[in-house]
This record gives structure tokens, C-alpha cells and sequence, in this order.
């Protein structure tokens, strides 16, 4: 069970948690998970440059080492990189010292103070420990290209019918996720694109979002 859009009640308990940006303009943050991977995150790339839209790629460490020049591709076109874990961790089935020692490898690889925990999911020390050195950013839509339980369309209409100004919006670009992400993916440029929209990289330090005051070392 999943919420395509994250209320407001929601985002308001976690105040430090970066949900959406405050934007007034016509701007969507398109953020990418689980890659980089040689069957989809090239494609992704080069549906970002029809557009000239820039990404945000929180990346699983295991897959930064296997992919390196695909890793490095994703930096040399100008998106952004995030940590998502060294092996894709749920944090509710981690002890504490695990997890962080996870994330933690994960940042050797991939040089950045955003994070994202996999399936969205911290325990409360969690997430006040991993506060004081990252930025942690959640989402405001979800496309569900992960779920085998919805179509295509379905998640398709989940970005067209809640992607607002500001919105972070997060696809996969992963195996599981491939034929919706390639459905939607191209549309969701378009739709956006049509109506005067741009795709931007998450950069906390450049918006005003909700964020802790604290920077990684």
C-alpha cells in the first residue's frame, strides 16, 4: 500500500523532511531511484535530453560500482546525484549501526547530502542521526512505476493528475520498473513541456524547502 500523493498531514510530521519545493514558477523536480543500470538509465538519459530536462538520481551504491561509466555518464550530462543505500535498505528492518554503516558506504561512492531511504521507510533514530548529515528528501508524487498491480496508464494519470509547481516527483529507473517507466516517462515530458513547464535538479541549497540547518562534513 502506497500513497500516490503524500498529504499534507503527512509532510507536516516531518518538517525536516524535504517533500516539495516552494516554487511559484513553473518547475517539476523528476527524480530517478535504484539505478544506474545499462538496461534503463541510458534510456532515461536520452529522454531528458529530448527535453533539455535535468534529473536527480538517487543512486544504490552496489549499482554505482558495478556501473561506474554509466554513473559517471548521468554527472557528465548535468543531472544530479543522491545516496539511496549501498544495497537498497528498508530501514524498518535494519538495526540502527547497520543501516548508517550502509548509507555511509554508499556516500563514498556518491558525494552528495541528499538522501533518500528506500521504500521512504526510517525508524525515528534513523533519521534524527542521518539529519545531521544529510538532507533527507521524500516526495510529493509518487508514479508507482514499481507496482506490477497498476497499468501503464494508471501510472501515467498518477504524475498527470497530481504534479503540480514545486512537485518531486519519483520514478525508478530500474528493471521492475521499465515498461511503465518508458510509457510514461516521454508523456510526462511532453504533457509538461507543452504547457511551459521545466525539469530542474533537486538542489536544496538553492530553493526554499523545509530542511534541517546542518551540512555534511
Amino acid at each position: 500500500m502506497y500513497l500516490v500523493k503524500t498529504p499534507k498531514f503527512i509532510q507536516n510530521l516531518f518538517p525536516n523532511f524535504i517533500w516539495k519545493i516552494q516554487e511559484t514558477e513553473k518547475v517539476l523536480y523528476l527524480t530517478f531511484d535504484d539505478g544506474p543500470i545499462p538496461e534503463v538509465t541510458p534510456w532515461v538519459l536520452d529522454q531528458l535530453k529530448a527535453y533539455d530536462a535535468k534529473g536527480t538520481f538517487f543512486c544504490v551504491g552496489e549499482n554505482v560500482e558495478k556501473h561506474k561509466a554509466i554513473y559517471n555518464q548521468v554527472k557528465e550530462e548535468g543531472h544530479a546525484v543522491a545516496n539511496h543505500t549501498y544495497n537498497h535498505l528498508n530501514g524498518w528492518l535494519e538495526e540502527n549501526a547497520s543501516y548508517f554503516i550502509n548509507v555511509r558506504k554508499c556516500a563514498a561512492l556518491v558525494k552528495s547530502n541528499l538522501f533518500r531511504p528506500p521504500y521512504g521507510k526510517l525508524k525515528r533514530k534513523q533519521a534524527q542521526f542521518l539529519q545531521r548529515h544529510y538532507q533527507i528528501v521524500m516526495w510529493d508524487v509518487l508514479s508507482g512505476d514499481f507496482d506490477p498491480k497498476i497499468s501503464k496508464e494508471e501510472c501515467l494519470k498518477n504524475v498527470l493528475e497530481y504534479a503540480k509547481p514545486g512537485s518531486i516527483v519519483v520514478f525508478h529507473d530500474s528493471l521492475k520498473a521499465m515498461d511503465k517507466l518508458k510509457y510514461a516517462l516521454p508523456k510526462v515530458l511532453k504533457h509538461y513541456s507543452d504547457l511551459g513547464y521545466s525539469f530542474q535538479l533537486l538542489d536544496a541549497d538553492q530553493h526554499q524547502v523545509s530542511k534541517p540547518n546542518y551540512k555534511i562534513a
